[in-house]
């Protein structure tokens, strides 16, 4: 499996109503793309000088998913409104072992 990790810092005065866009273009990808396993995201509740503002964790069956997701239209019209919306976007893929017994 292949966890795909983001965080968003938005732009100074980014509005609350165009968060909410973000989020509901967010809820949307799932049912329309098969390769979603998982997915869930949230913003941040402590607000330090070091958190990002929002975070998003999907789960993909591999590489080949994630990339046909990135790819996928709808994926590509969120990308355009997070391009639009933030300052700095910083992403980790890693892969998970489903038989974490094994390393033993």
């Amino acid at each position: 499996m292949l966890k795909h990790v983001v965080f968003f810092k938005f732009k100074h005065g980014i509005g609350e109503e165009d968060i909410v866009d973000l989020e509901k273009s967010l809820a949307a990808l799932p049912p329309d793309i098969p390769e979603i396993l998982s997915y869930e995201f949230g913003r941040d509740v402590v607000q330090s000088e070091r958190s990002y503002d929002l975070a998003l964790i999907s789960t993909f069956k591999d590489l080949d998913a994630m990339q046909h997701y990135q790819k996928h239209p709808d994926h590509q019209i969120v990308l355009q409104k997070v391009n639009k919306l933030c300052e700095s976007v910083v992403v980790v893929d890693f892969l998970t072992d489903p038989n974490p017994q094994s390393a033993i």
